[in-house]
């Protein structure tokens, strides 16, 4: 039997670890001759050396004793990469132990292999010096901080065999929503989830200066880590560095027991059910590993090793400058390559023998390539739909109906389907949800006051962080499995750039190669929204999400503006079948009027818009004299009571009606190719009559879509950025989306100075709503009271 702990397994050990460390040096400098077969000339080095050396080290130091770990318990371990450089850590280690090679064969592990190795790592038509979708064994794109916690308790939510090996280097550990990621352990069932075996890699420095925690001592940390629910283990190897047998077996000992500690709360927690299950305390390893360790000392008489001036490319050598190879070739050496590598450059068989075998290797983990996919069983969005006789007849909270899906979905889907939000699911509406599951919750319960909280559930949304949410659910389904994150809609902005890096993961992965699977969608609801904030006021108010997510690749954006709860039902059926892309679905929880028949919310949604006939005037095929077209809950309503008052002043006014609800398929084919094409957008639009457009964001995106378009007789009605704490009919005034003033403008765009009075009337109205609010407090009657009424006789 194999003695993982022995001198001669940890000497395995530490031969795998030079070899790690050789390789990542060698990548950040060669371009060729990667075993100094030869003298080192000027064409053998790159010529602008690019990476993060700091990191490195001490993650091929841990990598290398995650795989002894494997061996040694049989252990389900993949590896999340929070330090956010040194990507190399990742591709070395894989290149090692075959996974590499496996998913990219012209990578082969030869002299030429490696030598193609070293040359496309950050090298223009190569690959990232950060984790990222082309790095087997990747969940984690390293080019944003703050994530890695996050997403490994997502990862793992599920998943009870798995742990999630996540290293936190000492700058992430600064920023905010890193330092939210520790409440994780609030969420994290010991009996249905797996683990996250948090190690915070503190090594003393950052970009340019030291970083807050490794500069506080152990009972500092100590007192920090217990108060927030984790037992921390100390493995200082700083300590011991200049030692490597003694570095080795400490950093084994310390792991072991860190691995035993969830092995032992998995065994005693499972004896019971998850619904009895109570917060355990987890390990967290708090390794002290040298900035820079085994790279250069110092240069110049200055330190280098052990602080933030190893981060990024320690000494400097390139093509063009050359007079200091001989440094670079010490330190390259120290590693003894002659000793690692055969003549044709493969790892000697008797240190390659330790990697894990098959699927136990951390790249090839298939939690890290979407996991093992279960379809999502998407029930039936009809069950909870309207049966719409008369529009606009029946009132209705769009969100509570989509609540009702939801809670079918949840016991559709009893494990792979979870909705996460930021204390919200409740304030939006969701509270059907509750009827079939519960908020997941570890912590103390106070049966008195919660509502809802219970040790399992499949509801996530019991800390105020949307970093934390978004970040669950990325981890949830990059590792194949389904869900949404429900979040008032000017706070999905606190979330943007994380919404940025997964849009760019789902690119690079479908664009940078050729093995990673396809993703469930990443799913967003926004509500509460920008023309319903009446009570939150200006902070509350902002939808440039749509206009943020617009901006990027269309094959992988979607935006959905459905009007009613029919729409908004259909579009989560087909939201919730989507792969490989990020659905923004922006809709409404409170009470509405209900228009759209399940027929009508089909072919909305499978076209992207509809001429609406029953609130136009003219058939298919006859010539409008305005179009008016809506996307968005209040557009369509204040578009629609719009067209009501001008169709009572001016009868004989030709109207065309259309409802948008994939906003981005109005596009150029050049610009999305989903987009409609200019035959189809004309007939739609024509080529020349106004077109008002009632719109629920920033009015620029509209203009953008109509630019490459023949019709440019636009006038569009949207948010303007002139929020405030007033009433629902107010906030829609504010911005000129109300009924009056798009009845007022379409009369101008057809009637001009013929239509002074009727102009004037429409002023008049919206001076005397002001007014009454001012009074009362409340809208105007006229506008509470409304009901649509069939103009199409």
């Amino acid at each position: 039997m194999t003695d993982f702990n022995s001198k001669e397994y940890l000497g395995k050990v530490d031969a795998w670890w030079r070899a790690a460390n050789y390789i990542s040096a060698a990548q950040m400098y060669l371009k060729d001759n990667p075993l100094l077969k030869r003298d080192v000339v000027e064409n053998d080095l790159k010529a602008h050396p690019i990476g993060h050396w700091g990191t490195v080290p001490g993650q091929n130091f841990i990598y290398a004793h995650l795989n002894r770990a494997i061996n040694k318990y049989d252990a389900d371990i993949f590896y999340i990469e929070g330090p956010g450089h040194g990507g190399q850590v990742m591709v070395s280690n894989s290149y090692l132990d075959g996974s590499y090679t496996e998913l990219n064969p012209n990578i082969p592990q030869t002299e030429e292999g490696f030598k193609q190795l070293c040359k496309i790592f950050s090298f223009p038509g190569g690959i990232a010096s950060h984790a990222a979708p082309e790095t087997p064994g990747s969940i984690h794109e390293g080019g944003e901080l703050g994530y890695a916690l996050s997403h490994a308790a997502g990862a793992i939510l599920d998943n009870p065999d798995t742990i999630a090996a996540t290293v936190i280097g000492d700058g992430e550990a600064e920023t905010g929503p890193l330092m939210a990621g520790w409440l994780a352990n609030t969420f994290i069932n010991p009996v249905n989830d797996g683990a996250v075996l948090p190690i915070l890699y503190l090594n003393g420095g950052k970009i340019h200066n030291p970083t807050i925690l490794e500069r506080k001592t152990d009972e500092e940390l100590e007192l920090f880590f217990k108060g927030l629910g984790w037992n921390p283990i100390f493995a200082d190897v700083t300590a011991v560095s200049e030692d490597f047998d003694v570095s080795h077996k400490l950093f084994a000992e310390k792991l072991d027991q860190a691995i035993e500690e969830i092995k032992a709360i998995q065994t005693e927690a499972r004896k019971g059910s998850a619904e009895e299950a109570t917060q355990p305390t987890w390990p967290v390893l708090v390794a002290r590993i040298p900035k820079g360790w085994t790279g250069p000392e110092s240069w110049e008489g200055t330190p280098i090793a052990g602080g933030w001036r190893a981060h990024q490319v320690p000494i400097p050598v390139d093509a063009h400058h050359m007079e200091h190879v001989d440094a670079l070739l010490d330190w390259l050496k120290a590693y003894r390559p002659e000793e690692l590598f055969d003549d044709r450059g493969r790892l000697v068989p008797e240190i390659a023998e330790i990697a894990p075998a098959g699927d136990k290797r951390m790249a090839m983990n298939p939690i890290t390539n979407a996991g093992v996919i279960k379809a999502m069983n998407t029930a039936d969005w009809k069950k909870h739909a309207f049966d719409i006789e008369t529009p606009g007849a029946i009132m209705a909270q769009d969100m509570i109906e989509f609540g009702k899906y939801s809670a079918d979905l949840v016991e559709a889907n009893p494990d792979n389907f979870r909705i996460f939000g930021p204390d919200e699911t409740k304030s939006n509406r969701l509270q059907e949800v509750f009827k079939k599951t519960n908020r997941q919750w570890m912590g103390r319960r106070d049966a008195s006051y919660d509502e809802w909280i219970a040790p399992a559930g499949r509801v996530i949304d019991s800390q105020l962080s949307e970093h934390q949410a978004e970040g669950l659910l990325e981890g949830y389904v990059l590792t194949g499995r389904h869900g949404f994150f429900a979040s008032y809609e000017s706070f999905l902005r606190v979330v943007d750039t994380m919404i940025t890096q997964h849009f760019k993961w789902l690119r690079k992965s479908k664009t940078h190669t050729t093995w990673r699977k396809n993703y469930p969608a990443l799913n967003l609801i926004a509500t509460s929204t920008v023309f319903q904030q009446d009570h939150n006021g200006y902070t509350h108010q902002d939808p440039g999400i749509l206009t943020h997510l617009s901006e990027k690749t269309p094959e992988f954006i979607r935006e959905y503006l459905p009007a009613d709860a029919n729409s908004l039902l259909a579009v989560a059926d087909k939201a919730f079948k989507d792969e490989d892309v990020i659905n923004l679905i922006v809709t409404s929880k409170h009470p509405r009027p209900q228009f759209y028949s399940t027929e009508e919310a089909a072919e909305l949604v499978e076209k992207g818009y509809k001429v609406i006939d029953w609130a136009s005037t003219v058939s298919k095929n006859e010539e409008p004299d305005v179009v008016f077209a809506a996307a968005g809950t209040e557009p369509n309503l204040e578009v629609l009571a719009g067209i009501s008052i001008l169709h009572q002043a001016f009868p004989e006014l030709k109207i065309r009606f259309v409802n948008v609800v994939d906003i981005l398929k109005l596009r150029h084919p050049d610009v999305d190719p989903r987009g409609l094409s200019d035959e189809e957008f004309d007939k739609v639009f024509t080529t020349d009559k106004p077109v008002i457009f009632g719109f629920h964001g920033y009015e620029n995106m509209i203009r953008d879509i109509f630019f490459a378009r023949h019709n440019h007789n636009l006038r569009v009605h949207g948010y303007r950025e002139n929020g405030d704490i007033t009433t629902p009919f107010d906030m829609r005034v504010m911005s000129e989306l109300d009924r009056f003033h798009i009845a007022q403008d379409a009369a101008d765009a057809v009637y001009g100075v013929e239509a002074k009075a009727f102009k004037d009337e429409m002023s008049e109205k919206v001076t005397y709503h002001k007014e009454y609010i001012r009074e009362h407090g409340d809208d105007i009657p006229e506008v509470q009271e409304w009901k649509w009424e069939n103009i199409n006789h």
